[in-house]
């Protein structure tokens, strides 16, 4: 496991940006140690260890685009149909490929290698088949139309795959196109998380009249497992400080990562702070956000421990914007900066200069076909329904003061954030 200084996560009383804090993350996290090879049908979000290089060309052989006939472009007339006969047929996949005959068309399927001597492609559809066999192929078709040159999708020798890329879908299919049957990864994160609190019970447990059903702590492992972490569930905490440190301190031991939901702000019930003190430090980032401050960063025995703020919209946020950006640098991944969408607004809104403001929204199409986001009708870090009936969020920087309806802002999905 990477092991962190105590003094890792300082970075003074200031208020930090959502900027600073990523790029704090990304420079003072390591990736962990453990690389192994996977099957590409397990690779799939997994992080990639080394460069993959390009072995082959892609395609690996000039060929058909279409089901046609191949001919050489010299032959044909420029202002005229061109009439030639057919020499031959080529299938995809045939073993065989003879050399085109000058003045002759040759039958092609998609996906079969161009003969020697050919350049150009008909579509079957745009030639007329006389009865004799013959084909009159139309004029104003351009040389080297229809046709896949080898190599022009990928040239061997060429990095395809950058070492730190969290594999798509496509990515795999990339490395099985060019013949591998494993990728070297690095090994999951693993990561303890924890809710605080005795105000809290997990749900199906006994709850009392001023207890709440803990729904952070489900919300975060289904997020870390979105990243391709191995999570353990720690349970509730309670509102004990040694029980508290002994818990992160075990858990620190076998994970790469302690993550904690309430309890670390500095009222006197808030017991985790004191907890991770006694076994480790702990410094606030007073974050310019809203919602999502303050956060928690803290090292127990070289493990980094995250603290998230109770209220579970500002847990979400938190997650997105300190806890991912953790995760990736644990994982080695490359740290990307998510792009928001340009959107119009639909809503009227007023906010504080020199923090960034996140706002749930979903989108609609308005009349005139413009794509619009409108806010959730209720604000609140506490509601749960604003995240579930909202499809991402509005960011609005920190010099914004104010959003009118019409102007442009950016929308994140929430599906671009786990």
């Amino acid at each position: 496991m990477t092991q962190l200084s105590n003094d890792c996560f300082a970075v003074g009383p200031r208020a930090i940006s959502v900027d600073e804090a990523v790029a704090l993350i990304a420079a003072r996290i390591g990736a962990v140690d453990g690389i192994a090879p996977v099957p590409l049908h397990r690779a799939d979000g997994r992080v990639l260890a080394a460069d993959l290089i390009a072995p082959l060309p892609l395609p690996l052989f000039t060929n058909s685009a279409v089901d046609g006939y191949a001919v050489s472009s010299a032959d044909l007339q420029a202002d005229a149909e061109t009439i030639l006969p057919v020499a031959g047929r080529i299938a995809a996949g045939a073993a065989a490929r003879p050399a085109l005959v000058r003045g002759h068309a040759m039958r092609i399927f998609t996906g079969a290698p161009l003969p020697d001597g050919a350049d150009t492609v008909f579509m079957q559809e745009d030639v007329a088949v006389a009865a004799d066999g013959r084909v009159a192929l139309p004029r104003g078709l351009h040389g080297g139309a229809n046709v896949r040159v080898a190599g022009e999708d990928v040239a061997a020798g060429t990095v395809v795959l950058r070492n730190g890329v969290r594999l798509r879908p496509q990515d795999v299919a990339l490395a099985a196109a060019l013949g591998q049957t494993h990728l070297a990864v690095r090994r999951r994160i693993r990561v303890a998380v924890a809710s605080t609190g005795d105000e809290v019970v997990s749900p199906g447990a006994v709850r009392s009249a001023s207890q709440l059903f803990d729904a952070n702590r489900f919300m975060l492992m289904a997020l870390l497992q979105r990243l391709g972490c191995d999570v353990s569930d720690l349970g509730i905490l309670p509102d004990h400080r040694a029980r508290i440190a002994d818990a992160l301190k075990a858990a620190a031991a076998a994970h790469d990562l302690i993550l904690t939901s309430g309890g670390v702000s500095t009222g006197e019930e808030d017991h985790v702070r004191a907890g991770i003190e006694s076994v480790g430090r702990l410094v606030l980032w007073r974050m310019a956000i809203k919602p999502g401050r303050p956060v928690a960063m803290g090292v127990v025995d070289g493990t980094a421990l995250i603290g998230l703020p109770g209220n579970p919209v500002a847990s979400f946020v938190a997650f997105a914007y300190v806890v991912r950006p953790t995760v990736l640098s644990l994982a080695g991944a490359l740290q990307t900066r998510t792009v928001a969408m340009p959107v119009r607004a639909g809503f009227d809104h007023s906010k504080k200069p020199g923090r960034r403001e996140y706002l749930r929204a979903h989108l609609r199409r308005a009349a005139d076909g413009s794509v619009e986001a409108v806010k959730f009708h209720r604000d609140g870090a506490g509601m749960l329904s604003s995240l579930v009936e909202t499809d991402g969020l509005v960011e609005l920087g920190g010099d914004i003061t104010r959003v009118l309806p019409g102007q442009t802002v950016g929308f994140l999905a929430y599906s671009a954030l786990g």
